[in-house]
């Protein structure tokens, strides 16, 4: 009868698990690098790469979101001031992305699962900083907003 190593297996069942454990951590970088990389080669700032902003588009009006695209793509050519003119929220999530990516992977690892349990007045508090933001890039001051 045929014996069982049980320290290797119990090594082998935990090295398995890990990479279990962080396969949907290495998918969603995987997916965000990879439309990083197409932002980074293809140009936000020529016309006709990218579909308009449609809010801009029939309003006039610039959405938080505006600048975006182009803030990714100074990101990714290393022009950080460029990238905060374009489009500072937008750079702050990135941050943020990567933040938050990090801790996943550390939870992922240790065996722990990730809550993300945030308080509703940090909701609301960031909320109404992309409501100031976008109504302060759409008045007459706020020039140095647009993207």
């Amino acid at each position: 009868m045929p014996t069982v190593n049980t320290v290797n297996a119990g090594t082998r069942r935990t090295t398995h698990s890990v990479v279990g454990r962080l396969a949907l951590p290495t998918g969603v970088l995987a997916a965000v690098a990879g439309a990083f990389a197409y932002v980074g080669t293809v140009d936000p700032n020529e016309p006709g790469h990218y579909p308009a902003c449609p809010l801009l588009q029939l309003t006039g009006i610039y959405c938080p979101g505006c600048g975006g695209l182009r803030s990714a793509h100074a990101v990714m050519h290393g022009d950080f001031a460029a990238a905060l003119q374009d489009n500072a929220p937008a750079v702050l999530g990135y941050a943020a992305f990567a933040v938050l990516w990090t801790v996943w992977v550390v939870h992922a690892v240790r065996g722990r699962p990730l809550r993300i349990d945030p308080p509703p007045v940090l909701l609301w508090g960031v909320g109404a900083l992309v409501l100031v933001f976008t109504v302060l890039r759409n008045l007459p001051f706020g020039g140095w907003l647009h993207p």
